[in-house]
């Protein structure tokens, strides 16, 4: 799709989503096909608080993916750092070892495929790993890429988390109304697979959350929470959100009492609450309110 076309798609009222798979199918050369969408999240380096990962498993979940394939190649990762687990079952022990996974599902609704990949950040010969899963999208017919990542920032855990989409494209971001990466400095295995995949010609969008740092362990329920509000819009699902946001309240009131016990946190926080609220104002904007009108239109669509 051109760059005109884009903006006369986007001009016309359509949704991010509708836009991206119409892009997806324009690039594929099949206007009727439905296009697989390859989501991938890493645990480790990429992935503060666990968001990214259990946002791409929660999608997982909700279309009862199934099992295509794994990289488990020893020479990926370093067992020392990432080490294997052993786990009974009923009937007997095993080794369970370090491993990218590939789960597919169809998404009705959606009218699309998508290709989960999860795993843990490889410790070695990453060129030859970002050419092993972008051969496998190959084998996948995989029309586009959504990498998924959280970072630790300078952000208070009491207002609503901080999330960024961006293409390395110029097209693709003019389309989606996204940035352009403007990040310069050291990167994961999700940065690598972005560029690479830019590089060989396949649409990829990079979708990242803020975490605070200064509760940056797992679990970060309000991360992946946004991150899969996120993913909502971006792909045109519907998820049951109803679990992760209750524990996300959860977890905003623990961090509270905690606040509340140190002083030190406690103003440095509201510092950060400050600086937030005089950047970000107003932060319902017209567009927040669409696209959360269309979540609200797609939970109410019947099932087929």
């Amino acid at each position: 799709m051109s760059e005109s076309e884009g903006s006369s798609c986007a001009s016309e009222g359509s949704s991010r989503a509708e836009r991206f798979a119409a892009h997806l199918r324009e690039d594929a050369g099949s206007a009727a096909g439905r296009p697989t969408v390859m989501v991938i999240a890493f645990e480790g380096w990429n992935d503060a608080g666990g968001a990214a990962s259990s946002a791409v498993r929660a999608l997982g979940s909700a279309f009862d993916a199934e099992l295509v394939g794994r990289l488990e190649d020893e020479d990926y990762y370093d067992y020392q750092f990432t080490r294997p687990r052993t786990r009974s079952t009923e009937s007997h022990r095993e080794i369970v070892w370090p491993a990218t996974k590939l789960y597919r599902t169809s998404v009705t609704d959606a009218e699309l495929d998508l290709l989960l990949v999860t795993g843990v950040e490889p410790s070695f010969r990453w060129q030859a790993f970002t050419a092993d899963i972008l051969t496998r999208a190959a084998e996948q017919e995989v029309a586009g890429i959504v990498l998924v990542g959280a970072l630790l920032a300078d952000v208070p855990h009491s207002r609503p988390i901080p999330a960024s989409l961006s293409a390395q494209d110029p097209a693709l971001a003019d389309l989606l109304d996204v940035d352009e990466p403007s990040y310069e400095g050291p990167t994961g295995i999700v940065g690598v697979l972005a560029h690479t995949a830019y590089q060989a010609g396949i649409p990829a969008v990079s979708l990242w959350a803020a975490v605070p740092h200064y509760v940056g362990q797992a679990p970060s329920p309000k991360a992946q929470l946004r991150l899969m509000r996120e993913l909502e819009d971006l792909l045109g699902v519907s998820l049951d959100v109803e679990e992760v946001a209750e524990e996300a309240d959860a977890w905003e009131r623990g961090v509270d009492d905690l606040a509340k016990e140190d002083s030190d946190i406690a103003e440095y926080v509201q510092r950060l609450e400050e600086a937030t609220d005089t950047s970000e104002l107003p932060q319902a904007s017209g567009e927040a309110i669409a696209r959360e009108f269309e979540r609200y239109l797609r939970r109410r669509r019947p099932p087929e």
